[in-house]
């Protein structure tokens, strides 16, 4: 198999890309794969460069029941 990039075949891809979708729809093609390929950019780079997560205080003190204890029986209906 041959160089498949040759100045060539990217001529081709281009007529054949403007004849498929036209002239306006092109741009908005260009700009959707570009915004597409900096999401997944931005995506990678997430992964393997994580921000470390911010310590979490824990005060015991301060935390209040989730619901009022009472200490009278249930009577039942």
């Amino acid at each position: 198999m041959g160089d498949l990039l040759q100045p060539w075949h990217l001529v081709v891809l281009g007529v054949v890309a403007f004849l498929l979708f036209g002239a306006k729809r092109l741009p908005e093609l260009g700009k959707g794969l570009g915004e597409g390929l900096k999401g997944f950019k931005e995506g990678i780079k997430g992964i393997s460069d994580p921000a470390p997560a911010p310590p979490v205080q824990q005060n015991v003190a301060a935390a209040a029941p989730a619901a009022p204890v009472s200490s009278a029986p249930i009577e039942p209906k």
